[in-house]
Formats: structure tokens, sequence, C-alpha cells
């Protein structure tokens, strides 16, 4: 089994059970996920020089969605998650600290059960691998907070609501709504298994009193609405109180029918199935800013999809070489420009990002622009084309700059300028100089993911041994946070960490 290198046991304060912290697969509590979990197959992707993923997974932070800085009502949020590789470089498994009023081993049914629509929360005491969280999404107005997990299901938390006698409440998530999403598969032309795990949620924006979101596994993408119902009809004509239908022959009178209250109830019914459209996993899915498209992106390919076609859609990126012992590069990651429907960006495993406007040609191999840094020839080493692999990209909100994160470092680029970024912070560089240990055990492919705030002034992204960084644009300080088990209760104020090499 491969085991972390000693850079990740930190000489902080922690527990001493912290320094084996990112040697889990799972969640942090012992309970939901043993040390020994194993990991799951690696992912058979057509790069030639990427070796098997580590079988332990990393312990990181994956920053998107979480705290104060990025709800964008601005209260804070008490919902920390980390991530880590268990299945290798491609995917990133996020880990939920869970404050006491979700916990998965302490939820009791009290008066906010009666909205689960199914039971498996409160009928498992115990968690297995499937119940891993894969994947977090807040909607945009922080209400909602949508989590996937290994299984293919998707629980969503609500935030609770201020009250005159319960003003401390406000930012602390309760169950709201839980669905099977996705069930596993196999592709028998191939002879394949599909899992069932979540990739991706994203959240389309609210038009009426029902909300809609996309979920992904690594083939199909699907569109669930989420809908509350507190009336049921009563008195139909053509059927008795037990929906049975009666004979036309006896009735005698017309009733109009009306709406009696009854419990809350959330329901999520799937609106459409977009599928068989990718050969490779999915990677990324992206709204677009007219809510009529979305793309989805895979290693090779990227696929522009209407949301009331499902049979149809176009390839608007494809990188497949003609002969695949050329492939030199594949599709890390891609997200639509948040205000210019035609404008996307993706990222690849060199390092480059690429600009592309759909009004040029149907078919966008040819980028607009493309964002490169210039490599220094002292700095040249066996590593360099691995580090700079970008394992996310994010617009600013306002459209104006990129973010991307590689193993080593965030960047920002404004969009003016493709030749150089114009930030660049050092997210853990000490571990410059443990490439090689890095390299022998696999940790050197894991994948972060980086995020903004909701003015663009700060950004922040993850780290080992469950630190993550925060970076102020403005005053250039940065500050790093543990998310521990410690500090998962309602409303805890996490302490600043100073990390050194032992």
């Amino acid at each position: 089994m491969h085991q972390p290198p000693p850079a990740f046991c930190s000489s902080s304060s922690s527990s001493s059970s912290s320094c084996c912290e990112c040697a889990r697969v799972g969640v942090r509590v012992s309970a939901l996920a043993p040390a020994t979990a194993p990991c799951p197959d690696p992912r058979q992707l057509p790069y030639p020089r990427l070796p098997e993923p580590p079988s332990r997974g990393t312990s990181t932070l994956i920053p998107a969605r979480l705290g104060p800085w990025c709800s964008p009502t601005g209260s804070p949020a008490p919902l920390s998650c980390e991530t880590g590789c268990g299945e290798g470089s491609w995917i990133l498994v996020c880990r939920l600290l869970v404050p006491t009023q979700v916990s998965l081993l302490s939820m009791e049914e009290d008066i906010d059960t009666r909205k689960i629509n199914n039971s498996f929360l409160r009928d498992h005491s115990y968690a297995t691998e499937a119940d891993i969280i894969s994947t977090v999404e807040f909607n945009h107005t922080g209400e909602l907070l949508a989590t996937g997990d290994k299984g293919g299901r998707v629980v969503i938390f609500q935030r609770e609501q201020e009250s005159k006698n319960q003003i401390h409440r406000r930012g602390e998530y309760n169950v709201y709504s839980t669905f099977q999403s996705h069930e596993p598969e196999f592709d028998y032309l191939k002879s394949l298994e599909i899992e069932e795990k979540i990739n991706k949620i994203r959240w389309l924006p609210q038009q009426n009193a029902a909300y809609f979101l996309l979920s992904t596994n690594d083939k199909t993408v699907k569109l669930w609405k989420v809908s509350e119902r507190d009336k049921r009809p009563e008195g139909y004509n053509l059927k008795d109180e037990e929906g049975r239908l009666r004979d036309p022959a006896t009735i005698t009178t017309l009733r109009v029918p009306v709406l009696r209250p009854m419990d809350l109830m959330v329901e999520a019914t799937p609106r459409r199935v977009f599928a068989n459209a990718h050969t490779y996993h999915i990677n990324s899915i992206s709204v677009n800013s007219d809510y009529e498209t979305y793309m989805s992106a895979d290693d090779l390919r990227i696929n522009l999809w209407n949301f009331e076609i499902t049979n149809q859609s176009f390839n608007i990126v494809d990188i497949k070489p003609a002969n695949m012992e050329e492939l030199t590069e594949v599709i890390t990651a891609a997200e639509f420009h948040p205000h210019h429907c035609n404008t996307f960006v993706y990222s690849s495993s060199k390092g480059t990002i690429r600009l592309c406007d759909m009004r040029a040609s149907a078919l966008c191999d040819r980028h607009t622009k493309f964002f490169e840094e210039p490599e220094d020839p002292s700095n040249r080493s066996f590593f360099s084309e691995i580090i700079s692999s970008i394992s996310d990209v994010k617009f600013s909100h306002s459209g104006r700059y990129i973010m991307t994160r590689d193993y080593l470092t965030v960047k920002v680029w404004d969009l003016n300028m493709e030749n150089r970024p114009i930030e660049t912070y050092q997210v853990h560089d000490y571990l410059r100089s443990k490439l090689c240990s890095l390299y022998e055990n696999d940790c050197i492919f894991d994948k972060f993911e980086c995020v903004w705030n909701g003015s663009d002034s700060v950004i922040m992204t993850g780290s080992y041994n469950n630190f993550f960084r925060m970076f102020d644009r403005n005053t250039k300080r940065d500050v790093t946070l543990e998310a521990s088990r410690e500090n998962s209760k309602p409303r805890a104020i996490l302490k600043p960490r100073k990390v050194s090499l032992p």
C-alpha cells in the first residue's frame, strides 16, 4: 500500500492522529470510513504517462462553495469538506465534516425528517464506501447545499432560517431531501462497468418555486426537479378516496375537487436524461449563461447540450488524435463564461488554458486565445510537466479573470494578457524539494480545486493534512486554516496553522 510522504505530517498542535489522516479514504470520522477502506478500481484513461493511482487517498480540502466568503448571501455556513484522491488523479473525492445537526451517525427522527424522501440516512447506523461524498455544490442563493456520494445518491441540505428565539441557528444546515440519482450500469459492448458515483453537481438558477440541478456520473448527465408539496387534492369524481376508478354509472352528482393541507413532502423527479454521448469519463459540467444549454467535458471531448433535447448533442471540442499513441494531453476542466454565452475555457494536462468562441466556428478546435506561462529553463526538471498540469479552472464572477490550480500554485490570468498570469500564489511550495518522494507514491498526481469569494477579492484552495489556503488579492496576505473534526462544530472559529517540514 502506498503511504503519503512525511511532508504531509504537520508539526502543528493538532492531535497525533491527524498525521495519518492523509492516508484515509472517506470521511474523517473513523466510524464512517476505516483507514483500511479499499481503493476503487482506477480510471482507464487514454494517457500513457499516468501511473497507477495511489491505493490510499490523500487528505486535502476542496474549498469550493464553503464558508461565509463564498456564500452568495454573505452569511456564515458551518460546513467544511475535504477531498481525497482515492480514485487516482482524475477524480476528487470530497469529504464532508457536518455539524451535529446533520451527522450521519447521530441523526435522529425529528420534525425535520418528515422532509426526507428516502430513509437510508436514518436506517443506516453505519456508513460504507458508497456513503463517501464525492462532490458538493451550493445553489446560487446559498440556501441549499447538494452533496453527491459514491453510491449515486444526492443529499440536499437546507440552511436553517433565522428566528427571534434562535438567532444563532442562522447558517446551520439540515437535511432537506435525498434521492438516488444514478445506478450502477454495465456496458456489454465494451465489457465496462459504469460506476454510480456522482462526479459533479450543478444548480440551475431558480425560476419558480421548484429547484433544478444537473448531476452526472462517468457517462450520464441527469436533470432533476426538486419541489415541495404541502397540499393534496381530494374530491375526485372518477376516483374514490383510495385512488381506485369508480363506475361512471354510479356517479349521480358532480363534485368540485379541493386541496387539503398535508405534511410537507419534497419530491425529486428526473426531467431529462442525457446519455450515450461520452466515450471517456465526464470530468466537468457547466451551465451556460443563457440557461438553455450546458456543456459536458470528458478527457478528450466537450459536448454542448440543449436542456430540451436529450437524444442529440453538438461536439464543440475534440482533441482525440487519429493515432492514440500520439496523445500528449487530455482535457482536465471546462467552464462557461458567466456572462457571455458564446465563450468558454478549458484546461489541459500540459498546463495550458484555451479560450474558445462558438461564434467563430461550430467546432472550437481552433481556440481564440491561448494562455500559457513560459517555462524558466533553469527550473526545468523531470517533474515540470507533471506539476504544471491544471486540475481546476474558474471564471471570476466579473468574467474578467480566470483562476487555475496546478499542483503547487494558484494562478490568476487576465483575459487580455495571454503570455503570463498576473498573480501567482504558492500553496505548498515546501513540497518542491519532496517531488521525488511524491512521484514514487503517486501523490504528485493529486488534484485540487479552487474558488473565488463573492467579490473576487479572495481566493481559496486546498492542501494536504486537512489544510486549506486563503489568499487576499488586495492585501497580498494569506492564511492557512485546518478543517478538522474538532472544528466541525456549528459556528466554530477556524484557527490559523503554521506548516513546517519535519
